[in-house]
């Protein structure tokens, strides 16, 4: 195991599914007096290049043994870029590379998550000690595998009752005294990029094209009623379900794009409102969404509490710094899985050691 103390410098690495491109958080975590905190000292998002996009958009087509080429090329991307953060911002205080990698299949009901970059090679040529793959753990104690953020929220961002993070997929979390729940919400950015992408945009930029459009009552009615939404955590969705139940379901109406992303910026913040149960709690809101200032107007106008949306380091980069921090718990053999979050037989510390 790598050395348990009270301050650790950890480089925490997130690929989303929206396939924005490779976070990167270089964050000191620190525990004192029974609490953690943090500080974020060099973050920066490397954008993928459009071949990337198309080979990460369509890895789970692959066959499995493309799929192991396309795991061992991404683990070297990731070494390379990670290399290059390193001594573009001279940084020479690391514990170690906490990793998520990039997410292929996730489909936990058939005991079935995998993300690629979760390799030894990340660490022989970075020459950094790595910790990553902490979903796998989790599904074969009969978990969700996701979200795994609540417990970052939990611990880091304490003085907030809901945790809203607007990304690939929105996901809650949801806290009182010293429990949490967590889970998905509904596919967000994964569904507006989609539509987006089809008219030659990378993603709607403010969520002006949604502004222009017209709401379908039909099938914001027919989302709404997705058995999904009916279901009680723990609940958690991948790329699978919306390429199987959202985008036919969207398709099968045959609408102007900017009248499917108005309805479903609708649908995104009636989901949103109708999960947050007290309306006198303070809310974060996190994620690239964020950005969609037509998506926070509609959410604005659903929702009563107050609602705060921090800088753009948090905006941006909160789940790298989770992921950083689910890292630190790994190596001093804490728990950074919770069974009230994921369904897990047990709460217990996930996540592969390569040092």
């Amino acid at each position: 195991m790598l050395e348990i103390k009270d301050e650790y410098n950890v480089i925490g690495v997130m690929s989303g599914t929206s396939v924005d491109g490779i976070d990167l958080c270089y964050a000191t975590y620190s525990y004192k007096l029974s609490a953690w905190s943090f500080s974020i000292n060099y973050c920066e998002t490397i954008k993928y290049k459009s071949k990337w996009i198309d080979l990460l958009l369509n890895s789970h087509r692959l066959s499995k043994s493309d799929l192991n080429n396309l795991d061992f090329k991404y683990t070297n991307l990731l070494a390379e870029v990670i290399n290059s953060f390193i001594s573009k911002n001279k940084i020479d205080k690391i514990d170690f590379i906490s990793s998520h990698g990039h997410t292929v299949f996730h489909d936990p009901e058939n005991k079935k998550t995998f993300q690629i970059g979760n390799r030894i090679e990340l660490m022989n040529i970075t020459e950094i000690p790595v910790v990553c793959n902490f979903r796998e753990q989790d599904v074969i104690l009969g978990g969700q595998g996701a979200p795994l953020v609540p417990v970052g929220d939990l611990l880091l961002f304490s003085d907030y009752d809901y945790c809203i993070n607007l990304g690939g997929f929105s996901n809650i979390s949801v806290k009182s005294k010293k429990k949490i729940i967590a889970y998905d919400i509904c596919p967000l950015n994964i569904v507006l990029n989609h539509y987006s992408k089809t008219i030659g945009l990378n993603y709607d930029k403010d969520g002006k094209l949604a502004a222009l459009g017209k709401i379908n009552n039909c099938l914001y009615s027919k989302l709404n009623n997705l058995s999904y939404y009916k279901n009680k955590y723990p609940k958690s969705l991948g790329l699978e379900y919306v390429e199987n139940t959202i985008f036919p379901l969207i398709d099968s109406y045959n609408l102007s794009v900017k009248d499917i992303l108005r309805t479903y910026v609708e649908h995104i913040s009636f989901q949103i409102d109708k999960n947050i149960i007290n309306h006198k709690s303070n809310i974060l809101f996190s994620g690239g969404g964020v950005k969609n200032k037509f998506l926070i107007k509609r959410l604005s106008n659903k929702i009563k509490n107050s609602f705060q949306i921090k800088d753009y380091k948090i905006i941006d980069f909160k789940e790298a710094l989770i992921f950083g921090f689910l890292g630190v718990l790994r190596v001093r053999n804490e728990v950074n899985c919770l069974k009230s979050v994921t369904g897990a037989s047990k709460d217990h510390s996930s996540g592969l050691i390569f040092k």
